[in-house]
């Protein structure tokens, strides 16, 4: 295959440069007679090719992928396609291996698209792992141990605590983000009734998702599976002679955890098993950091290297709610060592505010787990990635010349516009977090997902008149689309990072 890689003359080098390693397909490089690429257009990769170009016909020709021009008319009037290629010329040696081997888009970038393929054929590739395993058992459908994909049980702290609206609520957003199991914490001193109430509640949100009941009190996990929880936690040798004749006759999932000593937990487990529990999942327990996690991390070692086959169970939250660090990486780490250890079930309750979004990252991460181990390699170029503020590669920066360029300096003071003023936030709205501007003077309150459509609406709407104030609404507009990107706090003329 051929391709023609259409440029202009500021980045005609770096496209040379991009493709000097490229093998997949044969390339060369039409310059165009304008500076950016981006600013290509029909007539001028027309004219380029006349004056240009006089080698072999070839079978794709590439514009930029921020290109905005409509080539249809062309690629029919020259009988070869025109596709957008890479927004970044360094993105040329990923991108030309796929030429061949799928359709490139006249609208689509061709790094979006192809980051797009590499997601849907990641989730192709897990759905077809999972559906090969035998798991140790299943929980309503869902599979644990056997090389099942790591699930994730997300808990909702203090459950038996709260309204049937507010278990909805958290479960919904739970099961959206992805979690597998969903786990109802029991706070001290509950009452029967309670566990009752908030299992009811959860089982009429969604009755064909796994739900546990999290309490060492014997009466409430009795309460727990009368109700109809599919999995309990957490049994000891105290509770285990109590509940055992339950859990067995209900052939429901038991997470064990030692009593003190990490050989109890061996103890623990052939007590379970004696008394007939058939789906037992083991947990050493992970400690924090500071805590004694090395210890832990260590007693899970000498778990599964006594035990290769019983589902173990790891919980990543309590480190992430004890470490004042970004969840996702904290995350993402927990998840590769707990793979390492053939774990089954990771454990966390966003309990948090800084530990917000952990469910949605130990599911990414435990998909990026399981498609490195299949296809032996670092969990890197799958497919699927927890990078969130920093970049697999940075761009190359624009270098200028001294003779033409201008200190910024800061205008003191600021004009007051004549149309009014904006106060500008993040809302709730019915389908989820919005950016909300609000025009002082006539109270009028445009609501939008993105920077650029609330500042397109404010223009049309014609309630603005200086630059300033439009610069500075853009600025804070930015501010704010970030802040709802991030989940962040946003605050209206304060730092968005301090």
């Amino acid at each position: 295959m051929r391709v023609l890689l259409a440029t202009g003359k500021e980045a005609a080098g770096m496209v040379t440069e991009a493709i000097r390693s490229v093998t997949a397909v044969k390339c060369d490089v039409l310059t165009q007679d304008i500076n950016i690429a981006a600013f290509s257009t029909p007539k001028s990769l027309k004219i380029a090719l006349e004056r240009n170009y006089r080698s072999e016909k070839s079978d794709l020709i590439l514009v930029s992928g921020l290109c905005k021009s409509d080539f249809s008319g062309l690629e029919r009037e020259i009988g070869t396609p025109i596709r957008l290629g890479p927004r970044h010329a360094y993105d040329l040696g990923d991108i030309l291996p796929f030429a061949e081997k799928i359709q490139l888009s006249p609208h689509i970038p061709a790094d979006e698209l192809i980051a797009i393929k590499r997601k849907e054929d990641a989730k192709t590739h897990l759905d077809a792992l999972e559906c090969d395993i035998t798991p140790e058992f299943a929980i309503k459908g869902v599979k644990i141990g056997g090389g099942a994909r790591m699930k994730v049980c997300a808990e909702i702290v203090d459950a038996t605590q709260l309204s049937a609206d507010t278990i909805e609520e958290k479960m919904d957003y739970f099961l959206e983000n992805g979690a597998d199991i969903i786990d109802l914490g029991v706070h001290i001193g509950a009452k029967p009734d309670e566990v009752k109430r908030a299992v009811k509640a959860a089982l009429a949100v969604a009755d064909d998702v796994p739900i546990s009941v999290d309490t060492l009190d014997e009466e409430l996990i009795l309460t727990g599976i009368e109700t109809g929880v599919d999995m309990v936690l957490s049994l000891t040798s105290e509770n285990i002679p109590k509940v055992s004749d339950a859990i067995a006759k209900n052939d429901i999932a038991a997470v064990v955890i030692p009593d003190s000593s990490p050989e109890s937990l061996f103890a623990n487990m052939k007590m379970a098993n004696e008394q007939g529990i058939k789906h037992l999942i083991a947990d050493p327990v992970l400690n924090a950091i500071g805590y004694g996690i090395a210890n832990s991390l260590y007693n899970y070692y000498l778990f599964r290297a006594e035990d290769k086959g019983t589902p173990l169970f790891f919980g990543v939250g309590n480190v992430t709610e004890l470490m004042d660090a970004d969840s996702t990486g904290v995350n993402a780490t927990l998840a590769g060592i707990a793979y390492d250890l053939n774990a089954d079930i990771l454990f966390t309750p966003e309990y948090s505010d800084k530990a917000r979004g952990s469910v949605r990252e130990l599911r990414v991460a435990s998909e990026m787990m399981m498609l490195a181990k299949a296809r032996k390699s670092a969990p890197k170029d799958i497919g699927l990635d927890l990078l969130v503020l920093k970049e697999k590669r940075r761009t190359q920066i624009m270098r200028v010349h001294d003779e033409l360029n201008i200190p910024a300096i800061v205008t003191e003071g600021w004009k007051l516009d004549p149309k009014g003023c904006f106060r500008i936030g993040i809302c709730a709205v019915e389908n989820g977090t919005m950016i909300c501007a609000e025009h002082i003077p006539t109270r009028k309150r445009i609501i939008g997902s993105s920077a650029k459509q609330v500042m397109d609406t404010i223009l049309r709407l014609g309630l603005i008149s200086l630059l300033e104030h439009a610069a500075y609404l853009s600025m804070e507009l930015t501010k704010a689309e970030l802040a709802l990107r991030l989940d962040r706090n946003y605050g209206q003329d304060e730092e968005l990072f301090k």
